[in-house]
């Protein structure tokens, strides 16, 4: 399989942009002390997307497979980064104790460990849902209430009618009509959006970034 280059229009945006000049282990701090703030993650995802890319296409033979072990790779590392701890003695440094050096060692990993579904079960677009915004988004969904977590997933990953969804809950017990369904589904969306941190719906939705007015204290 031909590796291709990948196209991140993320690495463009202001925001991310703004932070190029940041150290790996700068970046993982501030992603680290600021989960409300999602634009260090999207400024660590571009500047390693494509090593990671290029590992996992010299694995996989499917690009549909490669997108999906990619999103996968990429939600793992967003999990386990999160408590990650990087030493930053010379000594350390050295042995190659860096942010770069634990990534590739985690995609490794998520290749070696991979059991990967077949093809036409794979419902995930690397080009409709980024890695970034895929793994906020997940984060939102695991926050949700159970019953539009599950009506939103399949409504949106499953493809699946209003009256498909209400036959499948009314067969488990819920009393749910499919204008029932349908409201759910709204709610559902609307929470997912807004939920999501402010600056991943600037960067991915084309949200307008709020400009924060600065109190100036009088003489």
């Amino acid at each position: 399989m031909t590796v291709q280059t990948l196209h991140l229009p993320e690495s463009n945006h202001p925001l991310v942009q703004s932070l190029s000049h940041h150290s790996d282990r700068k970046l993982l701090t501030l992603f680290q002390n600021h989960p409300d703030q999602g634009k260090y993650f999207v400024a660590i995802f571009c500047r390693y997307a494509q090593i990671v890319y290029t590992l996992i296409c010299h694995s996989v033979r499917s690009p549909v497979q490669a997108d999906y072990l990619f999103s996968q790779t990429w939600r793992h590392i967003f999990y386990e980064m999160r408590g990650l701890n990087l030493q930053t003695s010379q000594e350390d440094l050295q042995e190659g104790n860096t942010l770069q050096n634990w990534i590739i060692n985690v995609t490794a990993i998520c290749i070696n460990q991979a059991d990967l579904p077949a093809v036409e079960s794979i419902h995930y677009s690397r080009q409709d849902a980024p890695p970034p915004l895929w793994c906020y988004v997940g984060q939102v969904l695991d926050q949700l209430d159970a019953l539009l977590r599950l009506v939103v997933i399949m409504s949106q990953t499953f493809r699946w009618s209003e009256a498909r969804i209400s036959a499948y809950l009314q067969a488990e017990g819920e009393s749910i009509t499919p204008q029932d369904v349908k409201e759910l589904i709204k709610k559902g969306n609307q929470a997912l959006v807004q939920d999501l941190p402010q600056d991943i719906r600037v960067i991915y939705l084309g949200e307008p970034q709020q400009v924060k007015s600065e109190v100036r204290s009088l003489p």
